[in-house]
């Protein structure tokens, strides 16, 4: 199945989030696919005013750190960084170059490759497989060598495809979650979106 183009992710975080639910997440692994359909996502510095739940806002007022570099850069990338000293986490790139923009892919539905992630997952029932973004992220392997890695390229190893129809109506909007001290209205804005009633969904 054909990997979607540059030209999907180079719009506004929150169109991109909307968009990527219910689309197929692609992880190959010793080239064997494992893959995940994308049930909830949360948008990042989505518009020109500061986003202060942001990364490439936050730490260094609208400019590019080591960590955030590839929020800033061109779109369809991936931006994968490490949290809580433990956690990895995955985003692809939005937006125009030169602006922090962003979407985390917080919760896939198992879909492919499922020996795989319970492998990678060990311990876990299938429930708990992907139902988070640090989950997500160590069922399909994901760490910081994907960071920057090409999300339309034909020979990439991570790519998101075609998946589901997902009827408007099945989409649910919300604040987004684990922001900590985040202060208003960033923490309260409802840039979280997801399929309602799966059962995949992280909260």
């Amino acid at each position: 199945m054909a990997r979607f183009p540059q030209a999907f992710y180079a719009r506004p975080a929150r169109e991109v989030a909307v968009a990527l639910l219910g689309k197929r997440l692609v992880r190959l692994l010793d080239g064997r696919r494992v893959a995940g359909i994308i049930v909830e996502t949360e948008a990042y510095c989505d518009a020109d005013e500061p986003d202060l739940a942001c990364h490439g806002d936050r730490a260094n007022q609208g400019r590019p750190t080591a960590r955030s570099e590839i929020m800033f850069g061109p779109a369809g990338f991936a931006y994968v960084y490490f949290t809580y000293g433990m956690h990895w986490m995955f985003n692809v790139v939005t937006g125009r170059e030169g602006k922090a923009n962003a979407v985390l892919v917080r919760a896939l539905e198992p879909f492919e490759g499922e020996e795989i992630i319970a492998q990678n997952r060990p311990g876990r029932r299938r429930r708990e497989w992907t139902n988070g973004p640090a989950r997500l992220a160590q069922a399909l392997a994901i760490d910081k060598s994907l960071n920057g890695a090409n999300l339309f390229a034909p020979d990439g190893v991570l790519w998101v495809e075609e998946g589901w129809t997902v009827r408007p109506e099945a989409v649910c909007v919300g604040p987004r979650v684990g922001l900590g001290q985040t202060p208003e209205p960033w923490f309260s804005m409802p840039w979280r979106f997801w399929l309602s009633g799966n059962p995949f969904v992280s909260i």
